[in-house]
């Protein structure tokens, strides 16, 4: 989680919403990104999808199952679709999202009988620092 929270960094710093994501095979990080849809001209650049997109070219499959993904904020519907499609092991994510959300919150997508491909889910790690990093950045905002 250290590093999706220093990737969300640099996308607070670049202006950017700060969510970060890495991607993990056998403990090692191949894939780090952060939220770039404005830098990008990108509505689908979420840090998770840039990870998945980067994991996939990094080991030659779009199917990611034994890979889990670290990111700072729960995943929309868009990158939850994402996860199941790539077929990845294990997400882990810290700040819940009751806006935006789509794991514990909103379609809850992994918990729809049409889904064909449910992760473990660990939510809650690092949260206080990712939560820190999107109250700062909207605050500077307002």
């Amino acid at each position: 989680m250290r590093a999706a929270l220093a990737a969300a960094a640099d996308a607070a710093a670049a202006g950017e919403v700060p969510v970060g994501a890495v991607v993990v095979l056998d403990g090692r990080i191949i894939a780090t990104a952060a939220n770039a849809p404005r830098a990008l001209h990108d509505p689908t650049a979420h840090a998770e999808m840039l990870a998945i997109r980067a994991a996939a070219a990094a080991i030659g499959s779009d199917r990611l199952s034994d890979c889990d993904v670290w990111v700072t904020l729960e995943p929309c519907a868009m990158c939850a679709g994402a996860i199941a499609h790539a077929r990845i092991a294990r997400l882990y994510y810290g700040a819940s999202d009751p806006k935006g959300g789509a794991v514990e919150y909103g379609p809850r997508l992994f918990s729809q009988p049409t889904i064909h491909h449910r992760p473990e889910v660990f939510p809650g790690i690092g949260d206080g620092e990712a939560s820190a990093l999107l109250r700062d950045f909207f605050s500077r905002l307002r």
